[in-house]
């Protein structure tokens, strides 16, 4: 007898491509075992950012690699499991590939959503909150449309050799600055925190604020009603978040 797909699965911050080929197709191999597990019984499948460390959609080519992982991606689409997946800090200049070949739903900005009689406000969590005004001017000059045609002019080996380095730079900086956060980590001092209890108050009918971006698995409440959720990452912890029965929990996969 089948399972029932009655399950919301989460994921994010595989970060495919560090730190090196051998290391990413290890983890990658691991992403294709738990989407395996998820699709038995999923009812939806949330990709929530960051799952490249380095991305970027030329008209007729994209990054060479990955090819199990979007391939497993496609079979589930493809077999009426929807797949949504949103854009984070490090796969911004994904344009339209996933949706057109793979057959994913792809959000650029936070979305809210409803299901099984709860809200979820869903994002990857990069420029949310107070502070980090650097980082959300860069933000607007990577998405300034000029710029991306202006990148898209350089050879593809070029552009992802620049892309690779300068991603890769500031991904290996920020595994160790999570590691640090995680150790001392303080409610009152995470932006993302003191983000969705602005949000809370706002859309009071919010149950689950869900983001990845942090690569902390986190789980707190911010009001007497809504959630927390950081989903932590996958080079590190191997977490997910699951939601049944109207309970969200975040797990750890056994690999």
């Amino acid at each position: 007898m089948p399972l029932e797909k009655n399950k919301v699965y989460f994921i994010s911050d595989f970060h495919l491509g560090i730190p090196d080929h051998d290391s990413s197709l290890e983890r990658e191999k691991l992403l294709v075992q738990w989407l395996d597990m998820a699709w038995k019984d999923a009812a939806e499948i949330f990709l929530m950012g960051d799952i490249f460390d380095f991305w970027f959609e030329y008209k007729t080519v994209v990054p060479k690699g990955y090819v199990r992982f979007l391939g497993k991606l496609a079979e589930i689409a493809d077999s009426g499991v929807p797949v949504h997946v949103f854009r984070g800090n490090h796969d911004l200049w994904a344009f339209n590939y996933l949706e057109k070949e793979i057959g994913v739903k792809l959000y650029r900005k936070p979305i809210i959503r409803e299901m099984y009689g709860k809200v979820f406000y869903l994002a990857h969590g990069d420029g949310l909150g107070p502070g980090d005004r650097s980082y959300k001017f860069l933000k607007k000059v990577f998405e300034f449309r000029p710029n991306q045609f202006l990148f898209s002019w350089l050879h593809p080996d070029l552009g992802a050799a620049m892309g690779n380095y300068f991603s890769r730079r500031s991904r290996l900086a920020k595994i160790n600055y999570a590691a640090v956060q995680e150790q001392y980590f303080e409610r009152e001092k995470e932006i993302l925190f003191h983000y969705a209890r602005k949000k809370a108050s706002e859309l009071p009918n919010v149950d689950f604020f869900v983001f990845g971006h942090r690569h902390i698995p986190l789980q707190e409440p911010v009001t007497d009603k809504a959630n927390l959720i950081i989903l932590g990452d996958w080079i590190s912890h191997f977490s997910y978040g699951v939601f049944e029965n109207g309970v969200f929990e975040v797990r750890t996969f056994d690999i």
